[in-house]
Formats: C-alpha cells, structure tokens, sequence
C-alpha cells in the first residue's frame, strides 16, 4: 500500500508540475513579441548581436543573389536530405530500440546540412562540458533558441547522443515529426498534460541512467533575436535526476535563419559552452533560483563581445 500510494504520489506531482509549466507558457508567449531585454548589470537595454552587426553593415552581403542561392539551391537540397534520410530513420526505428542508429542518421543529416549552408561554427568556454555520455555522466544542456538550425548545430557539436524536449506540435511536420516521435525524444503535450507523464517519466529515467537531455528554456525560438523569458518549469527535470546543468548560446543563428523565411544568409556561427551549474542537493523549492541563474549565464555568454 505504501508503495502505490508513493507512486502515485510521484505521478501527481509530475502532473502538476507539467500543468503548471503549460499554464506559463500561455502567458509567456504573447509577451515574447514585446519583452524589452535587459542588462544582467544594469536597467538599461542591451542592443541585440544582430543589430550590432546590421549597424556595421553586415546585412548588405545578403541580398537579392542570396536569396536566390537559398532558395534555388540550398533550401531545395535540405528537403532532399530530409526526406531521404527521414525514410530511412524511420525504416530503421522498426529495429533501432535504443535510439541509436536513428541519432546516428540525425547527425548525418545535420552534417550535410551544415556542409550545405556554408556556416562553420565556432566551439568557444568550457568544452570539458561536452563530454556528458562520453564520461558516463549525464546532463541537461539549457541551449537558447533562435532558429530551425539549431538543431542541425546541436548533433554535429555535442559528440554523443542525446534526447531532446520538443513541443507536440512539431509531430505534425513530415519526416521531422516521425523522426522525433520514434526516436525516442521527449514529447510535451500543451493540450493533454495527461499525455506527457509517460514522456517526462521516461526521459527522468533516462537521465538518472546517463543519457544526457538538451532543452530550449525559452519554449520556443525568439521572434526578435533576444533572450526570451525562461518557463519556470523548465529545470524540473534536471533538480529530480540531481544533474548538472551546461548553458549553451548559439550565437549568429538568428541572423543565419529567423523565423517566417526560407532565406538562410550563410555566415561564421559560434557555440559558446558555459561552466556547468550543480542542482546537487537542490529541490523544487529551489527551481526559481535554478532559472534565474542559468538565465545569467545564457545571458552573460550571448551578449558577450
């Protein structure tokens, strides 16, 4: 009896907190449009890297002859590399239990993307981080979100493999969708929290076993190339596997490819690895400070010169 009333102890609680991170992220989405970003430092706003970089005339390489090598060429090309390798992700997940081959197509497919946009990136700060899974530890990677090749950038730099938390929405892109729900990624479910149990309780398990997790704390990518305000429950999962948490910021991605276009404006990237923060000993009580302190640090690694 006492057993199952822990369990369902344990699974309430992880309703709860699921409802609770989508009751925020209703809240946080409309205001993503208008937050005006602020200085770790100071009140005063801070210039985003890509106006910084449109003020030293950047954009002026990215015109008409750019748009048609995106267009004609290069976005043609990632479709192709996509529904090819997607069908055969997905012939491979029938005997692929353990993720594996099918993140090992995923990597492929990032490769040849990356080769495609003419985009190298740069790995700068604490790259001993980057050895989750190699050394047997896990972690949770907090990576900021500012466009749809993020995630191409993601599994050719992090040399191991990797679940990802995505939103159940991206279930209905082809090939993509397919690719996440039988790779073995964690799902979150905004309409039905009930759904998400499974997921979370699985990707907590998975965790604790070291399979290193990789999560957008914004929710979703920027609209204006600034840091956008964190869900609160984001670092559920890192407090309850008691993992370090790695921030990452992806810089030039915004520029590379925002949201509302096919233009892809090839130019350097750069990956910057930050030092990991302990959630040793920590609880929920403690997941406010938890975020707030990953925001500095994403913070701290985005806006630097």
């Amino acid at each position: 009896m006492a057993e199952r009333l822990e369990a369902w102890d344990s699974e309430r609680v992880l309703s709860e907190r699921v409802l609770k991170v989508n009751k925020i992220d209703t809240i946080v989405e409309p205001e993503k449009g208008s937050a005006e970003l602020r200085s770790p430092a100071s009140d005063r706003a801070v210039p985003t890297w890509h106006a910084k970089r449109a003020d030293a005339g950047w954009e002026k390489r990215h015109g008409w002859l750019s748009a048609l090598r995106s267009y004609l060429i290069i976005d043609p090309l990632i479709w192709a590399y996509t529904i090819f390798l997607g069908t055969i992700s997905l012939i491979a997940s029938l005997f692929d239990r353990n993720g594996r081959i099918q993140h090992d197509l995923a990597r492929f497919w990032s490769w040849l993307v990356m080769k495609t946009i003419f985009s190298p990136v740069t790995v700068t700060g604490n790259s001993s981080a980057l050895t989750a899974g190699v050394d047997g530890k896990a972690r949770v990677f907090a990576v900021t979100h500012a466009s749809a090749l993020d995630i191409p950038i993601l599994y050719v730099y992090l040399p191991f493999q990797f679940r990802i938390v995505f939103k159940s929405e991206l279930l209905s892109y082809p090939f993509v969708g397919w690719h996440l729900k039988r790779s073995g990624q964690v799902c979150i479910n905004q309409q039905n929290t009930s759904a998400s149990i499974g997921a979370i309780k699985s990707s907590l398990k998975s965790l604790r076993h070291g399979m290193p997790l990789v999560i957008f704390p914004e929710g979703g990518r920027t609209r204006d190339g600034q840091i956008q305000p964190f869900l609160p429950g984001a670092f559920f999962l890192a407090i309850k596997a008691q993992v370090d948490i790695v921030p990452v910021a992806l810089v030039g991605t915004f520029e590379l490819l925002p949201m509302n276009t096919y233009h892809i404006k090839c130019r350097p990237l750069e990956m910057r690895v930050g030092e990991p923060i302990s959630t040793a000993g920590m609880t929920m009580r403690d997941l406010e400070a938890v975020s707030a302190k990953v925001r500095k640090e994403l913070e701290r690694l985005y806006y630097q010169e």
